[in-house]
């Protein structure tokens, strides 16, 4: 039997198990699909080694970034983006070959794309890890100008502190790709100034638990349009099964 699994820490917020799952399940496919909750990166020639059957890989907070080191190839947009979260596990004779890829910003593009009118040009990135580099390629390859916004001084970013009601009404498409407002932190929500929000502004949350999160929330009632990240989980693990048995692509 195939195995596929997810890697990360901690993994109690993923679907991917039981959707994967589900998937062989319906479709009579012979595999099964794991959490392998592991503290460290380093843990991770341990997991190929004690399973031999792996053929593929989800990677997810906090190793998207991590993992690049450990892999034998690296797709030409996994690494523009610098993050992976998709692992071909190749096996040639006795060697594993760990090919990266990167579908986050396959399922995000897909997923935001239609929604997108004209006056969006400009879009604020809430968080600075991995998923939240795969949106920042993402909206650039759409045509969107980006700036980074983080909890703390980095370079190339500005702070909560630095979002006034005219930067939301000028980057008016907002996409948070922290924790913030996850199951089961429902009453949490990003540091905005949610009152100059209007009907122009797009307020995507990467977040699928809850349907809608206070920042979702505090959107909508202010006449902004939004979306949570369930459609780009599916579309994104719909790509992770197409590089996973798909030709190679490079």
């Amino acid at each position: 039997m195939d195995k596929y699994g997810l890697i990360g820490f901690p993994l109690g917020h993923s679907f991917s198990k039981s959707f994967f799952n589900e998937k062989f399940q319906n479709e009579g496919i012979d595999a099964e699909y794991i959490n392998f909750e592991i503290k460290g990166i380093d843990e991770l020639p341990e997991v190929l080694a004690t399973n031999p059957e792996l053929r593929g890989l989800n990677v997810t907070i906090p190793y998207k970034e991590k993992v690049l080191s450990f892999l034998d190839y690296i797709s030409v947009e996994a690494r523009a983006i610098g993050a992976v979260n998709v692992i071909r596990v190749d096996h040639k004779g006795d060697d594993v070959v760990l090919k990266g890829y990167n579908s986050d910003v396959i399922g995000f593009t897909k997923s935001i794309e239609p929604l997108l009118e004209t006056f969006h040009r400009k879009a604020l990135i809430l968080g600075t890890g991995g998923a939240s580099k795969a949106i920042n390629y993402g909206l650039k390859s759409l045509g969107l100008e980006t700036v980074l916004v983080s909890r703390f001084e980095r370079p190339g970013t500005i702070q909560y502190k630095d979002i006034t009601p005219d930067v939301v009404k000028e980057y008016n498409v907002i996409v948070n790709c922290t924790p913030s407002g996850m199951f089961p932190h429902y009453d949490e929500c990003p540091d905005l100034p949610y009152e100059a929000l209007d009907n122009h502004n797009l307020l995507y949350d990467l977040i699928y638990n809850p349907d809608e999160t206070l920042f979702m929330k505090k959107g909508r009632e202010r006449g902004a349009q939004t979306k949570n990240g369930l459609e780009m989980l599916l579309l994104q693990a719909f790509a992770s099964w197409d590089f996973w048995n798909g030709d190679e692509k490079k």
